[in-house]
C-alpha cells in the first residue's frame, strides 16, 4: 500500500512540471515588461527615448506584461490540462481536451449555483453580502475562488477517468462513442455533478485552506524554516512539487489585496505585485519566504560544495571531477538546477545530503527575516536573481542582502563538505575507488537499477492482450508495422513489406474482413475499432521490434476451411422451407441509381464486410431519412450517418467511397446526434460538383450494418430511383 501511494504521489509530483515549465518563460516576459516600463527605472538609466511612453519597444514591452501576466492569471486552467496530460497513461491529447471540457463545466456549474441562490446578480455581479475574495472571474465565468485547487481537482480527476474507460466497449448501438470517444462525454456529466458539489463543499474547504495559511504565517520565521527543510528533504523521493506547491499557488502560501484583487498564493503574490511595481515601495517577504532563500544556497553555498569536493579529488582524478563539477556548479549558479550535485553526494554519502537539507532549510529563514523579497518562476539561479531583483532594483527587495549572506554560506559549504568527506572518507566524485569511474549521478542512475529486474521479468511474461498480439502477428511483426491509424470502422495500417501479413490470423481477430492495397492493410472492425486501436498502440510499445514467425503449420488455408465448412454443412443441413416472419422496408435516402452491394468500389463494402444493403450513386445533393429513427452517430468527417430504425435496425449512411479523407469537405449535416427523424426528413447536403471532382467515387453504401442469422436483404429495385421510393427489404426468417 505503501509503495502504491508513493507512487501515485510521484506521479502527481511529475505531471505538475508541464504546467510550471511553462512559468520560466511567463516570468521572463513579465520581469522583463515590468521592468522596463517602469518609469523610475527608465528615467533612472535615460532610456527615455528609446523606451519612453509611446516608442515602438515600450508597446512591445507592455505586450510582453500582458502575455507574461495572461499566464499568471490562468493558471487554474493551465493545471487542469497539464495535470490530465501527465497523469494520463495513453491517448493523452484526449485526456488534455477532456479536462479543458471539464473545467468549463465545472465553474460554469458553480456560477449557476451562485446565480441560483442569489449569490451572484443576474449580471454577474458578487451580491452585496458575499465575502469579498470567495468569488472570483474564471476565463469570464464567476465562479468560486479555488485557484490551482480548481484546476489540480480537474486534472486528476478526469485523468483517472481516461486511464478508467479508455478502452471502454459500448453496446453496438452506441459503439462509436466507446474508447476515447466516451471520455469527454463522462468527463462533462462528472463535472456537471462536480461542479454542484463544489459549491456546497468548497466554503468548507476554503475556511481550512484559511486557517492552515494563517497557521503557516503566523508561525513566523520557525514555519519558515520548517517548509524549507521539507522542501529539500523530499527533493530525492520527487514530492517537493506535491509540497511546495500549495504555497506558491493558493491561500496556504498567504492572501493579500494588490491592485484591487485579491491574491493567493506566495508566488502568485509576487508577480500579482511585480505587475503593480509602480504603486509597490518593497515586495511582501512573507510572500516571498518560500523562496527567497534559494539564491542564497543555489547561487553560493552549493557551488561552495562542490569546489570542497573538487579539491578533495584524488590527483589523478582532480581533471575529470573538475571538468564535471564545474558544470554542474555553473548550471546550480545560474539556472537553479541543483540536481547533478545533489544527486551527485546524495547517493554516496547522505550525511552530506543532511547538511544541504539543514543549511538550505536555514537559508529560507535568514531570507525571511532580512526582508529579503526576491521572487522566482522555477528555480533560484541568477537569471531569476537578476529579473526579479537587481532589475527591481534594491528599494524594493533587499537583493543586496544576499550576496555577505550568501558569502559566509560559500565558506559554510566548503568547511563543512571538506571536513566530512576527508573525516568519513566518503566517495563523491574524483574521491572514489581507483577503479569507479568518475561521474555524476542522477536520480535516473536509481531508476535504472530499482527497474533492471521488473525489465527482466517483464520481457518473458507472455502478453495480457491476446488480441493485440495476434493482430501484430498476422501484420507481419512490429518491426512490420510503419503506421498504425483507424477510421470510423477500419484499423489502417501501412507496412513495410505486405507479403509478411497473414490473413488467416488478422481473421482470427475476429475482423469482419481484409483489405489490401499495396502496402496499406485495412482491417474491417466496426464502429469499436477505435478501443481495437488503442489497446495495439499500447501493445506496441512494449512489444519486441522484430518480424513475426511464418504463418504456424497450425493455421489452415482461409480459403481451404471456408470451401470444406461449406460443403459439410450443404451436406449434413436439412432442406427447410423458409417462411417470412416479419418485414422491414428501408426506402433510398436520394435519387440516383441502385445496384447490387456487390457492385461497390471498395471490397470491403462489396464483400459485405460491414453489413449488407445496396449501393446509391446520388444524383441529387440531398440525403434524407430512410425510415423512421433516429440518429446515432455522424462521423467526424461528416461523411457518414449512423442510424437506427424504429424497427430496430442499425444503419449506415456512407456517402461515397473513401470521402473520409476529403476531412468534411463537401458534406453539410442537417441532424444532430441523438435527434429523432421521420422518413423523407432531410439528414444531410452534397456537393456533387466537388465529391466528384475530389472523391474517388460517389457510390454510396446503404447498410444494414447487423443482419441477423436469421435475417436476409432482398433488393427491391434496380437502376433509378427516387428518395423515398423502397430500396430493400429486412426480410426476418421463422
Amino acid at each position: 500500500m505503501k509503495d502504491k501511494i508513493f507512487g501515485v504521489l510521484q506521479r502527481v509530483g511529475r505531471s505538475f512540471m508541464l504546467p510550471i515549465a511553462i512559468l520560466p518563460v511567463a516570468g521572463l516576459l513579465l520581469g522583463i515588461g515590468s521592468s522596463f516600463t517602469n518609469e523610475t527605472t527608465i528615467a533612472t538609466y535615460g532610456l527615455q527615448k528609446i523606451l519612453g511612453s509611446g516608442t515602438l519597444l515600450n508597446s512591445l514591452l507592455i505586450i510582453m506584461n500582458k502575455v507574461g501576466s495572461a499566464v499568471f492569471d490562468n493558471l487554474p486552467l493551465i493545471f487542469a490540462v497539464g495535470v490530465a496530460i501527465g497523469m494520463a497513461k495513453k491517448e493523452k491529447e484526449v485526456a488534455a481536451l477532456s479536462a479543458l471540457i471539464a473545467y468549463f463545466v465545472m465553474n460554469v456549474a458553480v456560477s449557476a449555483m451562485l446565480l441560483i441562490n442569489n449569490e451572484i446578480t443576474a449580471d454577474g455581479q458578487r451580491a452585496a453580502d458575499v465575502l469579498e475574495g470567495t468569488i472570483t472571474s474564471v476565463c469570464g465565468i464567476q465562479s468560486l475562488q479555488m485557484g490551482v485547487f480548481g484546476g489540480i481537482i480537474v486534472g486528476l480527476g478526469v485523468a483517472a477517468l481516461h486511464n478508467r474507460f479508455h478502452k471502454i466497449v459500448l453496446p453496438n448501438a452506441l459503439s462509436f462513442f466507446g474508447g476515447s470517444r466516451f471520455i469527454p462525454i463522462i468527463s462533462t456529466i462528472v463535472y456537471m455533478f462536480v461542479g454542484i458539489l463544489m459549491y456546497f463543499v468548497w466554503p468548507a474547504v476554503q475556511n481550512g485552506i484559511y486557517a492552515l495559511g494563517g497557521l503557516v504565517t503566523g508561525s513566523g520565521y520557525l514555519g519558515t524554516l520548517i517548509f524549507g527543510i521539507i522542501k529539500r528533504a523530499l527533493i530525492p523521493f520527487g514530492l517537493h512539487h506535491v509540497f511546495y506547491m500549495p504555497f506558491w499557488q493558493t491561500a496556504v502560501g498567504g492572501t493579500m489585496e494588490v491592485a484591487g484583487q485579491v491574491v493567493q498564493g506566495g508566488q502568485n503574490i509576487f508577480f500579482a505585485q511585480l505587475a503593480d511595481s509602480a504603486n509597490i515601495a518593497h515586495f511582501s517577504a512573507d510572500a516571498t519566504r518560500y523562496f527567497s532563500g534559494e539564491f542564497i544556497f543555489m547561487i553560493f553555498g552549493l557551488p561552495g560544495a562542490a569546489l570542497a569536493m573538487y579539491r578533495c579529488a584524488k590527483p589523478e582524478k582532480k581533471k575529470a571531477a573538475g571538468g564535471l563539477l564545474l558544470s554542474a556548479a555553473l548550471a546550480c549558479m545560474f539556472t537553479g538546477i541543483t540536481e547533478p550535485l545533489e544527486f551527485s553526494f546524495l547517493f554516496v554519502a547522505p550525511a552530506l545530503f543532511v547538511v544541504q537539507v539543514i543549511l538550505a532549510g536555514a537559508a529560507y529563514m535568514i531570507a525571511h527575516m532580512l526582508n529579503i523579497a526576491v521572487g522566482l518562476t522555477f528555480s533560484g539561479g541568477f537569471l531569476d536573481l537578476f529579473l526579479f531583483g537587481i532589475l527591481q532594483g534594491n528599494a524594493k527587495t533587499s537583493w543586496l542582502r544576499i550576496i555577505p549572506v550568501g558569502i559566509i554560506y560559500f565558506i559554510l559549504y566548503y568547511v563543512i563538505f571538506t571536513f566530512m568527506i576527508r573525516k568519513f572518507n566518503f566517495k563523491t566524485p574524483g574521491h572514489e575507488d581507483d577503479d569507479t569511474e568518475t561521474k555524476l549521478y542522477t536520480k535516473a542512475d536509481v531508476n535504472a537499477r530499482k527497474e533492471a529486474g521488473k525489465t527482466a521479468g517483464a520481457a518473458a511474461a507472455t502478453s495480457g492482450d491476446p488480441v493485440s498480439e495476434l493482430i501484430t502477428r498476422g501484420l507481419g511483426g512490429k518491426k512490420n508495422i510503419v503506421d498504425v491509424d483507424c477510421c470510423a470502422t477500419r484499423l489502417r495500417i501501412t507496412v513495410a513489406e505486405p507479403e509478411k501479413v497473414h490473413d488467416e490470423l488478422l481473421k482470427q481477430t475476429d475482423s469482419r474482413g481484409i483489405v489490401k492495397k499495396g502496402q496499406g492493410v485495412q482491417v474491417i472492425y466496426g464502429p469499436h475499432v477505435t478501443v481495437i486501436k488503442a489497446k495495439l498502440e499500447e501493445y506496441l510499445e512494449t512489444a519486441p521490434n522484430e518480424f513475426a514467425d511464418e504463418t504456424p503449420d497450425n493455421v489452415q488455408n482461409s480459403a481451404e476451411v471456408e470451401d470444406k465448412n461449406a460443403g459439410t454443412a450443404q451436406s449434413l443441413a436439412p432442406v427447410k422451407e423458409e417462411k417470412i416472419r416479419k418485414t422491414a422496408i428501408i426506402y433510398s435516402p436520394v435519387d440516383g441509381i441502385v445496384a447490387d452491394l456487390s457492385n461497390a468500389p471498395d471490397e470491403g463494402f462489396a464483400g459485405k464486410m460491414m453489413g449488407d444493403g445496396a449501393v446509391v450513386t446520388p444524383t441529387e445533393g440531398t440525403v434524407y431519412a430512410p425510415a423512421d429513427g433516429e440518429v446515432e452517430f455522424i462521423f467526424d468527417t461528416k461523411h457518414a450517418i449512423g442510424f437506427q430504425t424504429d424497427s430496430g435496425i442499425p444503419m449506415l449512411l456512407h456517402m461515397g467511397i473513401d470521402t473520409v479523407k476529403l476531412e468534411g469537405k463537401g458534406f453539410e449535416i442537417l441532424v444532430t446526434e441523438g435527434q429523432k427523424v421521420k422518413k423523407g426528413d432531410p439528414m444531410m447536403k452534397l456537393d456533387l460538383e466537388f465529391l466528384t471532382a475530389n472523391a474517388p467515387s460517389i457510390t454510396s453504401p446503404i447498410l444494414d450494418t447487423e443482419p441477423e442469422d436469421n435475417q436476409r436483404i432482398r433488393l427491391l429495385a434496380n437502376g433509378e430511383i427516387k428518395a423515398g421510393e423502397p430500396l430493400f427489404a429486412v426480410e426476418t426468417l421463422e
